[in-house]
């Protein structure tokens, strides 16, 4: 069964995810938005980790390499000013747009499977991730004008 090697991915993916929002929360702190809604994403993708490790173990984890390889060549670290912070905003929702498809995957699966309990807590973290993406793109709309065109 390859529900294992998604399933790796997927927790990987969330675990690196919240380390790349704290990290970012952390470098942007000037921003009181980013730094606690950061901190907020970044509790919320551990969360979704921990709940994916009884599943994980239950189908025996695979550590695919994809997700050290998506937050090595995606986010190698902050940037500073106004353009560092759209561009990690950036990164963080092409991050968290990779946790959305594996969630869907991960979603079928659990269907095809008729896991519930892996169902269960795919339909409640999919949901999560969503809203995430949702507040990064319209944090990235209103951060893309001060970048581009007043900024020097």
């Amino acid at each position: 069964m390859h529900l294992a090697h998604y399933l790796g991915l997927l927790h990987k993916a969330q675990e690196r995810l919240g380390d790349a929002y704290t990290e970012v929360g952390k470098a942007h702190g000037e921003e009181p938005d980013v730094f606690h809604t950061c901190e907020k994403l970044a509790t919320q993708c551990r969360a979704h980790a921990e709940r994916l490790a009884p599943f994980a173990r239950r189908y025996a984890e695979e550590a695919p390499g994809e997700p050290d390889r998506l937050h090595s060549e995606l986010f190698a670290g902050t940037r500073t000013g106004p353009i560092g912070l759209l561009r990690d905003l950036q990164d963080l929702y092409l991050m968290a747009a990779e946790c959305d498809i594996c969630w869907t995957v991960v979603g079928q699966a659990a269907y095809g499977a008729r896991d519930e309990d892996l169902l269960g807590v795919v339909k409640a973290c999919e949901q999560e991730t969503s809203m995430q993406l949702k507040w990064l793109r319209t944090r990235m709309k209103q951060a893309a004008p001060q970048a581009l065109v007043v900024a020097s």
